[in-house]
């Protein structure tokens, strides 16, 4: 089964910069879609951004033209880019990989605090 790792994560003054990593066990080649999802305090989990095994992007407005999401299936490895940092962006960032077979795997999150 595979299993996901966040590292990344940190404290950054607003208009910063982070990136965040998601380390998979196995192959994520062909198989899994991946994401990134947040949960803020007071707020759902939403998602922020997700990418498909060809590549193909989908961002929350909130994040559109400021976050960028990849993965590298070499390095069984998913990025989550994130410029322009604000006070909004604080959460816990949860790396997901979603099969429809398999169901949903969590990693264990990671935190981002955006303040000056």
């Amino acid at each position: 089964q595979v299993q996901l790792v966040e590292s990344g994560g940190g404290l950054v003054q607003p208009g910063g910069s982070l990136r965040l990593s998601c380390a998979a066990s196995g192959s994520i080649s062909n198989i899994w879609n991946m994401g990134w999802y947040r949960q803020a305090p007071g707020k759902q989990r939403e998602l922020v951004a997700n990418i498909g095994s060809g590549g193909r992007t989908n961002y929350a407005d909130s994040v559109k033209g400021r976050f960028t999401i990849s993965r590298d299936n070499a390095k069984n490895t998913v990025y989550l880019q994130m410029n322009y940092l604000e006070p909004e962006d604080t959460a816990v960032y949860y790396c997901n990989a979603h099969n429809a077979w398999l169901g949903d795997k969590w990693g264990q999150g990671t935190q981002v605090t955006v303040s000056s």
